[in-house]
């Protein structure tokens, strides 16, 4: 028997596999055309919950919602029977709902309508079921009453007061109060247990000053119910006759006998507790024992779950909010105090109403296709599973081949049109059931395409992309996809198509761009959807910012240069702290950039750059730091003090954000220089603690000034004062010297010592002097000033001099001794024998006999020439006589030395002193020299006109010096083109020229130019320039265009025309009056030769450039007035008409200057001339 099942166990194991490969459930889309025709069972989408408790006072309302296609109608059961809602006006079912009202404004009492309701959703392809709902309207019963005595009580000993609250339904929730609504307090010796009940584990005599009654609140009516109080009488003992015992303990002294622990709730060594899994798990030990005990728990067999157990009501409620089947087992809890302890164990059993595993879920399938519903839930004890169709026993419903039932699982094979119905799953033990709704939907449909025929998608260049064809039909149709509408359907290699029709491309270029059809076929027919695919560049940030940090008050700037695709359009959007940036009328924001001036520690955070197109985007972010100079030091404080030093410490204040790398200590005295601040000391900035070290004799106070990589923060508010004791000086005085101001005097200078170096009040100097290496003794004086002279020296003798600082306190150190020297006088003798040799162009060799000694009469600086340029040996060339200076130091008794930087092919004039610090003595012989002839220097200018196309007019003048006698010049000039220089060549012009015209090849033609000046010894200084460009071309355009033959008889003609109507309108005006011309008409016109201040008319150009006689074109280009103006006609200009209408002008006609220039063109007739004819 064992073996036959375990073959059919077998058998059905096999089955079930070569099912699961072969079934295929198609998935609904929820596109609501395929809804909208898609026939369906009904499926409860929302109904009242199983153990369902109402309010009396409110209408009566079970829900019940139902979708389908049909529209699924409803019916209910009550108690199991037929509830024929018509019958009962009370009762009224919403509109396409099943959803049941019961109204009681009419009468009648909610109570009666308790009972078990399940509601029925129907249509033609099968009914679903409503879970049963156990439908109890609250109730809130009143406490009965009772007369309760008072409870007597002996101090010391345990007591219960029962709450036993009035069966509601829900159960109210339960509290204690005294009558007049004051919360009993509770402690570790007073507290309500989980029935209600308050436990006192120890009475006390101060328990009787109140009474104590329990109040129920019931949660639907809101209501709050209130047993009647206790009254406690607590019997006391006698006081105990030792003094020592402590009266002022909770007993006041009297003889209350402790007890061991004990148990009050709950009673015996051990119990039992039966929790449904994911409930909520109390276990309650309340101990009785005096003093009051203490309650711990333990688990046997291992530690409580710390992550889900809670200790309330001071450790005598355990809690564990969800329980699951680890947490059953046997808890203990222990009461102890010292005397002793109690254990209780509380045996925890979890059990489970039926909870799901697998839950049947709709199943659709084309006909001839194969499907299961698996229904699969646990629980402890195990569930039933029961099978319905259709709301009724699957047992009791006609057979069905293609269906069978296995267990938990029903197998369904061949499925053929309308065998579609609705299937019940009931999984039940005895505390609880589980029901679910699942349809079997037999279903056959065309292919159709899902959303638009039609799709445009656009890409980003080499990333994953995927087309979309979203598709439907029963049988699933098959789908293959093509581009372009040829070849075979695309799959493997760059592509992949997916099951729910999607096309992955692996990497999109732009050969993928193109058309892609997607064709979805079964046996019921064809549908195709098109896409069209453009593969665009990527949009990314190509310059992006950096973090930076900036120093308040300057501009910060951040890059976002983009590239994207020139067919997308891109929007670039910034944020500060992902939050939009408001730019306000400072912030500046171009197509590159975001600029921020003036920045502010409101600036300071994260700035993002988002480039956002219709595929794509890109972003960056920057992190801007404002810095800014620190907040001053505060709270400065003097301490450790010392004849000469003192402990300055302060608190740093605020660096904002530049770290501070110095503290700046400065002071100010109130006795040399009040309200002066000056630099004491500088320390690094990880002090703020120092010693100072103080100078004798100062009342100071003391401010620090913080420095960071900004710069200087404010001083500090100044530190109290302190005052140092004086002392002798500790400084010599500085700068120590003897010089003489006149010949027979010496003058002792030296620098005071400074405010802070006086170290006390009467500062004086002692300064010692005495002729050197005599042996005599020292001379002295003490004088306040900074200068001694003494008086009646001889000339320039040596002295030793020293000197000391001395106040009130004391003298100080004597200062080393120095040598001075009493005054200087004039230099009595004159070098000798001066002469010059080896002279050239610019520089000759001096020689000369030196002097005694001791006829300088003072320090010897130097030997002294004095030079100058008589004349230059150039005929006419006037020369400046300014004389020149330059001076040699030697000791030997022939010295010599060079003269330089002289100017050549001159004459020289030269003689020599010698000099001391203050005088110069008596000159030497003057000597007469000449330079030879050098090279000129360069030409004084050179300059490049061009005043035609093709010529060059070079010009320039001689040289400032020409150091010699010009013999001409030297002219080098070379083509140049860009980088390509062309064969150079060499003009040469006599010494009187001073220019020079060069006929160019071609009018683009450049040239660099050299122009040097020569002498006999050879060319001097080199003048380079280049040929300018000819930059107003249009300028040659318009007069080649003028010498053009079709232009020049249009202007031809233009004149003619303007002619005859001049013609014509003189003749008309002369017949129309009778107003005689002046005499002077017959007389011949005298030519006026007439020239514009611009010189319009000189155009030094060949014949073919003449312009147009009457349209004369300017050398600038513009084209000037007409000649031929009515203002030279006297209708302008100076002409006039007298009172009576006569023409008073006068007529005069402009003749061409350039006639002696060969200019070939005749005199145009006058227009007055031929009015003259016609008179």
């Amino acid at each position: 028997m064992s073996g036959q099942s375990g073959l059919t166990a077998l058998t059905l194991m096999l089955f079930l596999l070569l099912l699961w490969h072969e079934a295929t459930t198609i998935e609904v889309p929820q596109d609501p055309k395929i809804l909208q025709d898609l026939k369906q069972p009904p499926t409860i989408v929302k109904q009242s919950v199983k153990d369902y408790i109402v309010d009396p006072r409110d209408n009566i309302i079970i829900e019940c919602e139902a979708k389908g296609n049909p529209v699924p109608t409803f019916s209910w059961r009550r108690n199991g029977k037929f509830f024929n809602i018509g019958k009962d006006p009370r009762v009224t079912m919403r509109k396409r709902s099943g959803t049941l009202e019961i109204g009681f404004r009419s009468g009648g009492r909610p109570e009666d309508y308790e009972g078990e309701y399940q509601c029925f959703a129907s249509n033609d392809f099968g009914v679903a079921l409503s879970n049963k709902i156990l439908l109890r309207v609250s109730k809130a019963p009143l406490w009965p009453k009772e007369v309760l005595e008072p409870v007597v009580v002996t101090e010391g000993s345990p007591l219960v007061l029962p709450c036993n609250p009035p069966p509601g339904l829900p159960p109210p929730f339960t509290f204690w109060m005294s009558s007049f609504m004051i919360p009993i307090p509770q402690d570790k010796r007073v507290s309500m247990g989980l029935n209600g009940d308050l436990y006192f584990s120890n009475v006390i005599a101060q328990d009787a000053q109140t009474d104590y009654s329990c109040n129920a609140r019931f949660l639907f009516t809101h209501t709050i119910q209130q047993k009647n109080p206790f009254t406690l009488k607590v019997q006391t003992k006698e006081l105990y006759n030792d003094t020592s015992y402590n009266a002022t303990g909770p007993f006041g002294g009297r003889k209350v006998a402790e007890t061991t622990p004990t148990f009050l709730s709950p009673s015996g060594s051990e119990s039992s507790k039966m929790v449904l899994r994911d409930e909520k798990l109390l276990l309650e030990c309340i101990a009785a024992g005096l003093p009051t005990p203490t309650i711990k728990w333990f688990k046997k067999g291992g530690d409580l779950p710390g992550q889900k157990v809670k200790f309330e009501k001071f450790n005598k409620t355990l809690k564990i909010v969800s329980v699951s089947e680890e947490d059953a087992g046997e808890y203990v809890c222990m009461a102890n105090n010292h005397l002793g302890s109690v254990r209780h164990s509380i045996f925890v059993q979890v059990k489970a109403a039926p909870y799901w595993l697998d839950k049947p879920t709709n199943l659709v399938l084309a006909p001839d296709e194969n499907g299961r519903l698996v229904c699969r839930a646990n629980g402890n004890p195990k569930p039933i599973i029961q099978w319905l169709i259709n709301g009724q026993p699957i047992d009791s419903s006609p057979p069905n081949p293609s269906r069978q039932v296995l267990g938990d699982t029903i197998i369904f094979r061949s499925v053929q049109m309308g065998s579609s119905a609705v299937y019940q799953c009931n999984a039940s033990n005895q505390h609880g059931y589980l029901l679910a709704n699942a349809f079997v939907s037999v279903l056959d449909m065309p292919p159709r395409m899902l959303g638009p025929k039609t799709q445009l998608i656009k890409v980003v260049e080499n990333n994953r992309t995927f087309l979309d064809c979203p598709f439907f039909g029963s049988p699933l149709p098959e789908l293959r996809w093509f581009k372009n509408g040829q070849g075979s359907g695309l799959d493997g290699g760059q592509y992949r198509v997916y099951i729910n029709g999607t096309l992955e491309i692996k990497r999109a270029r732009v050969e993928d761009e193109g058309t892609y059809t997607c064709v979805a076929h079964s046996i019921l027919g064809t549908a195709d959807k098109q896409v069209r695919l453009e593969v665009k560049e990527p949009t990314r940030i190509v310059r992006a910012s950096e973090n930076q940090s900036v120093i308040r008050g300057s501009t910060a700037r951040f890059d976002c240069k983009v590239k994207s695709d020139p067919s997308l359009p891109v929007t670039v959007t910034w944020t500060k702290d992902d939050k939009p940036l408001y730019l306000g009328w400072r912030l500046k924001k171009d197509d590159e950039s975001l600029t921020i001036p003036n920045v502010n520690e409101g600036d300071e955070g994260t700035y993002s750059c988002t480039v956002t197109s219709e595929i794509d985007q890109d972003s960056s972010s920057a992190r801007l730091t404002v810095l800014d100079r620190p907040d001053p030091p505060i709270d400065l404080d003097l301490s450790d003090p010392a004849a000469r030093s003192i402990r300055l410490t302060w608190i740093p204040g605020n660096d904002h954000r530049s770290p501070i790398t110095e503290f700046l200590v400065q002071f100010e005295e109130n006795r040399w220089e009040p309200g002066r601040w000056q630099n004491l000391s500088s320390y690094p900035g990880d002090l703020n603690s120092v010693i100072l070290q103080l100078a004798p004799f100062v009342n100071y106070q003391f401010r620090v000034i913080a420095i960071n990589s900004v710069g200087q923060s404010q001083p500090s508010r100044s530190s109290p004062r302190y005052k140092t004791s004086g002392a002798a000086p500790d400084a010599i005085p500085r700068g120590l010297r003897g010089w003489g101001s006149k010949k027979d005097n010496m003058e002792i200078t030296w620098e005071p010592l400074l405010d802070l170096e006086r170290n006390g009040p009467n500062l004086h100097y002692n300064v010692w002097w005495r002729r050197k290496d005599t042996g005599e003794e020292w001379s002295n004086v003490t004088t306040l000033e900074s200068k001694y002279i003494v008086h009646s020296t001889d000339t320039y003798v040596p002295y030793e001099i020293k000197i000391q600082a001395r106040n009130d306190f004391g003298s100080g150190p004597e200062s080393n001794m120095v040598i001075g020297y009493s005054g200087e006088d004039n230099p009595t003798d004159a070098p000798t024998d001066l002469r010059v040799s080896k002279v050239d162009s610019t520089k000759a060799n001096i020689h000369w006999k030196s002097v005694d000694p001791a006829s300088v009469q003072g320090e010897f600086k130097e030997f002294r020439l004095y030079y100058w340029r008589e004349s230059s040996l150039v005929p006419g060339l006037v020369v400046s006589k300014e004389k020149m200076t330059k001076g040699f130091y030697s000791t030997v008794s022939e010295p010599s030395g060079i003269l330089t930087e002289l100017v050549p092919f001159s004459k020289y004039k030269t003689f020599m002193v010698v000099a001391n610090s203050r005088f110069e003595g008596p000159p030497s012989n003057t000597v007469e020299f000449t330079t030879k002839e050098g090279v000129p220097d360069a030409p004084r200018f050179f300059r490049i006109n061009r005043r035609s196309f093709d010529t060059l007019y070079l010009e320039w003048d001689k040289p400032l010096e020409p150091n010699g006698i010009l013999i001409g010049y030297q002219l080098k000039y070379q083509t140049i083109n860009g980088s390509r220089i062309g064969r150079p060549q060499l003009e040469t012009f006599p010494p009187n020229a001073t220019d020079f015209s060069l006929r160019l090849p071609d009018r683009s033609t450049r040239y660099k130019f050299y122009l040097s000046a020569l002498t006999q010894v050879g060319s001097g200084e080199v003048f380079a320039e280049e040929s300018p460009h000819f930059a107003n071309e249009a300028y040659i355009d318009q007069v080649d265009i003028a010498t053009q033959g079709w232009f020049i008889g249009l202007m031809c003609a233009i004149a003619l025309i303007i002619l005859i109507l001049l013609i014509v309108c003189f003749i008309k005006r002369s017949r129309g009056g009778k107003y005689p011309v002046r005499d002077k008409k017959d007389l011949p016109l005298d030519p006026v030769d007439q020239k514009d201040q611009d010189g319009s008319f000189d155009y030094h150009s060949d014949e073919d450039n003449k312009p147009l006689q009457g349209s004369q074109t300017s050398l600038d280009g513009n084209v000037k007035e007409s000649d031929d103006s009515l203002v030279d006609y006297g209708e302008g200009g100076d002409g006039q008409f007298n009172e009576d209408g006569s023409f008073i002008g006068q007529y005069t006609v402009k003749k061409d200057k350039d006639e002696t220039e060969g200019n070939e063109s005749s005199e145009a007739t006058s227009p007055v001339n031929a009015i003259y004819s016609l008179a």
